[in-house]
């Protein structure tokens, strides 16, 4: 409590003008010194809203000074034709004075020129292919040296026995089923291999139950050849592409089955034939004009037949059927390298044909011969 009256007003009260009388009276002195802040740039800004009585005012010079700021310093001048591969470029964030770097493109859009020639990629087929050579391609001496020890084991075989010939002749007629559908571009093929194969077998079986007769073999191709027409018509395939199969698929097996002449032959025009394959396969390999490579080849077809008929007992008679076994082994030497072959199907039909296309005229000669 104290002993002031009452009645006497607050002293601070007086005091109290929420407007401040002479902050209204220097305003409008402050507002006519507005323009003059604003011409003096930034440094008048920082002297904040006390050199201001309308705070509107201070707003209008505030943002006009941002403008021109940003205008200037900030934003690049447009220019007046902009084309459309500079409205989709891509443009790296600039700072205040750097100047912008140039778009460099992408080193994943850069491609190098098309080439055939240098490129490990490359395959000796699709090279060929490419600089428009001869479809043709001989198979080299490492398929020949294969088919040449092939047709040795035929010949050692066939002097030991008939079992025994069945063991390198089953070999021969899987390559030759498995060969011919590579060859051909149909690969893996299952079903067709599987089919040529087990008639090949079929025929094999054939043969050793019927006393070697040819006949198994003309029955065989007979009954092979319906069975794959049977299963090319239920084919849900195109009707070019069930011809297509069809085709490779009797070709296979007949080749296959055709193999099994050297089980019909007699042994030692097994021996003198497998001899001379094997003698002209690897003259035809050898690096020679390919007129000159298939005379030697002949030749040296015939000169194994005589050297391996020495051996049999057929003398002399041995260079006739020598000739015709490399002249047919040829002939699938060059089917084996037809149509730009891949490595693949000279290790397989390139091995294999040789052998397979001279089985029947082993089998003929053989029996006129002996």
């Amino acid at each position: 409590m104290t002993d002031q009256p009452t009645d006497q007003p607050y002293e601070g009260y007086d005091g109290y003008d929420p407007y401040g009388q002479q902050a209204y009276q220097q305003g409008p002195q402050a507002y006519q010194q507005g323009p003059q802040a604003y011409q003096q740039g930034p440094q008048a800004y920082q002297q904040g809203p006390q050199g201001y009585g309308d705070p509107y005012a201070a707003q209008q010079y505030t943002q006009q000074w941002q403008g021109q700021t940003w205008e200037t310093q900030t934003q690049s001048p447009v220019s007046a034709q902009v084309t459309a591969a500079e409205e989709t470029a891509y443009l790296a964030p600039q700072g205040y004075g750097a100047p912008a770097p140039a778009p460099t493109p992408a080193a994943s859009a850069e491609y190098g020129p098309a080439t055939v020639a240098g490129n490990p990629r490359v395959t000796d087929a699709q090279r060929a292919r490419a600089e428009g050579r001869s479809p043709i391609i001989e198979p080299g001496m490492q398929p020949a040296a294969l088919t040449a020890l092939l047709g040795l084991l035929l010949a050692g075989a066939a002097a030991v026995g008939t079992y025994a010939l069945l063991l390198p002749l089953v070999a021969l007629q899987a390559v030759t089923a498995a060969g011919w559908f590579r060859l051909n571009g149909m690969w893996p093929a299952r079903q067709g291999i599987a089919l040529g194969f087990a008639g090949a077998l079929a025929a094999d079986a054939a043969l050793l139950a019927s006393d070697r007769s040819p006949a198994a073999i003309l029955g065989t191709l007979g009954v092979w050849v319906l069975l794959a027409l049977v299963l090319q018509l239920r084919s849900h395939a195109d009707p070019d592409e069930r011809m297509y199969g069809l085709m490779a698929t009797v070709a296979a097996s007949a080749l296959a089955i055709a193999a099994g002449g050297y089980l019909a032959a007699e042994a030692d025009a097994v021996t003198v034939g497998a001899i001379a394959v094997a003698v002209a396969v690897l003259a035809r390999a050898l690096p020679l004009p390919t007129p000159v490579s298939v005379v030697v080849a002949l030749l040296a077809g015939a000169g194994g037949g005589i050297a391996a008929g020495s051996l049999t007992g057929l003398g002399t008679s041995g260079a006739l059927l020598g000739a015709g076994a490399a002249a047919c082994a040829l002939i699938g030497h060059r089917v084996a390298g037809y149509d730009y072959p891949s490595r693949f199907v000279h290790f397989t039909a390139g091995v294999a044909l040789p052998l397979s296309a001279a089985a029947p005229v082993v089998y003929v000669l053989g029996r006129a011969l002996v």
